[in-house]
């Protein structure tokens, strides 16, 4: 049997911009998406505190460092600048290894620079 778990969370990470005339995608500091182990093209989902919408895109590398989190495309519809999300990915694994994942957590500071846990 297949199990669909958590594989990586960015928390709280703040939207800087949105960009409906973008083809689509959430674009991600690069350097979250390394320590969430987040690859470019990787399905996500958005989930934003301010609304409540969840929403499925997936994810493109923003500058490393810069602290860009940018909802492209449709996705632009589901964020402000300013709204706090949380940017999730998972993995289907078996049962077996399915009790033992320990998923990545990406805690942040105010400006999406990562913090330690």
């Amino acid at each position: 049997m297949l199990r669909i778990m958590l594989k990586s969370k960015i928390h709280r990470v703040k939207v800087t911009e949105a960009n409906l005339y973008y083809e689509g995608s959430i674009s991600i500091d690069a350097l979250l998406m390394e320590k969430a182990d987040i690859l470019p093209g990787e399905k996500v989902e958005v989930l934003n505190l301010n609304n409540g919408l969840r929403l499925e895109t997936y994810a493109i590398k923003a500058k490393p460092g810069s602290g860009i989190i940018c909802l492209n495309g449709p996705a632009a519809r589901g964020a402000c600048a300013g709204d706090l999300v949380i940017v999730v990915s998972y993995v289907c694994i078996e049962d077996a290894e399915a009790k033992k994942i320990k998923p990545k957590i990406v805690k942040v500071d105010g400006r999406n620079r990562a913090i330690k846990n």
